[in-house]
């Protein structure tokens, strides 16, 4: 086995623990949205845009992956549980990761792929419970990851998950109050 083989199979076997813990921990998030917070903003759009575009995202993987459509109900929470749980399995399939995906806006190993949307997932798990008022520590393993990937050179100082959102312009002062009306 060739020395850029062993490498991709060893990130390959990273993102087949981390990409189901960020599909996961945003799902958590997902599942508490209220109601009325579908309209709440985040930092690219509405709670509701956000989980689309995520789910969007996982739906299209099992097609990239030579699998089939997942279709959509009209409701996002159940469409992000189906879009994500067929994602996982397609990623999950034998050989998944070493093939090669092309699509308009990625073309290139699905392992590159399932990274970036380990980090999409990562961040945007932050937007949702930020906007929603739920709890917005990350899982500093998922972090980690992350901030390797957006910013392989930087330095060990201070908290990860800080540096993260610093440098993808999110804002990490304390957070807003929540709203009754909105938990209620």
């Amino acid at each position: 086995m060739t020395e850029d083989a062993r490498v991709r199979r060893e990130r390959g076997r990273e993102l087949l623990r981390l990409y189901p813990e960020a599909v996961a921990s945003f799902g958590r998030r997902v599942e508490e949205v209220a109601r009325n917070q579908w309209a709440v903003a985040t930092a690219d759009g509405s709670v509701r845009e956000l989980v689309e575009r995520l789910t969007a995202a996982q739906a299209r993987v099992p097609e990239l992956l030579g699998g089939g459509a997942v279709p959509a109900t009209g409701d996002p929470s159940a469409d992000w549980s189906q879009a994500a749980d067929a994602a996982r399995a397609a990623f999950a399939a034998p050989g998944a990761l070493d093939r090669e995906i092309g699509s308009a806006d990625f073309c290139g190993p699905a392992v590159e792929y399932c990274a970036q949307l380990t980090v999409q997932l990562t961040v945007a798990t932050w937007d949702l419970a930020h906007a929603t008022c739920q709890d917005g520590r990350l899982a500093p393993e998922l972090v980690a990851f992350a901030l390797h990937r957006v910013a392989p050179e930087q330095g060990a100082g201070g908290d990860p998950q800080r540096r993260l959102l610093d440098l993808l312009g999110r804002p990490t002062g304390p957070k807003p109050s929540p709203d009754p009306e909105v938990h209620g």
